[in-house]
């Protein structure tokens, strides 16, 4: 029982602390700042729980075999179509008529193609090879959970003080940005 509560915390730490200034806790900022906190977290913790789950199956055997330039390539694409979404008026009435539960898959998506060959699912992978991978995936999700929240909160205390047009043109400028970031590392 030990060794999987020392996994768990050790995922954790590791998870945490990798995640702080990552592209993934950048995106979770520009998501604060346009969607309600709720809505963030459950995006978040689908998209986190996800990648992390793949990484912690993998337990690094095939690690070093995952099909970098593709998922780079796919990434950066969907980096630039959020980019382009972001950049699109939304009136206050269209506002709540926006579904949730497409804002949460949306998130979902884009933080677990984020996370695809990234550092910290490289990380889950080695360790859940040398650990119990249920317990590195429980201690990684939350920890790279728990870095996208700071993300998040960071996000809706800008987005409560800028103009929403100045929000949606950071936002796209972001995903641009990390969409070339993306593609041209993946090339």
């Amino acid at each position: 029982m030990w060794s999987l509560i020392v996994a768990a915390l050790s995922a954790f730490g590791v998870m945490f602390v990798a995640e702080l200034g990552d592209k993934t806790q950048l995106l979770a900022l520009g998501f604060g700042a346009r969607y309600s906190l709720r809505t963030v977290a459950i995006g978040l913790a689908l998209g986190y729980a996800a990648a992390g789950s793949i990484a912690a199956a993998v337990g690094g055997l095939l690690g070093s075999t995952l099909p970098e330039r593709p998922i780079g390539l796919a990434a950066g694409a969907l980096f630039l179509v959020f980019a382009a979404l972001a950049l699109k008026e939304e009136d206050a009435e269209e506002q709540h008529v926006v579904a949730a539960r497409s804002v949460i898959v949306s998130i979902a998506l884009t933080i677990a193609i984020a996370e695809m060959g990234d550092k910290t699912q490289l990380s889950t992978a080695a360790l859940a090879a040398r650990s119990n991978p249920v317990a590195v995936w429980v201690g990684a999700t939350a920890g790279e959970l728990a870095a996208g929240m700071v993300g998040a909160v960071a996000g809706q205390r800008i987005g409560t003080k800028f103009d929403p047009r100045t929000l949606r043109l950071a936002s796209a400028v972001l995903f641009a940005v990390f969409g070339v970031v993306l593609i041209v590392t993946a090339w």
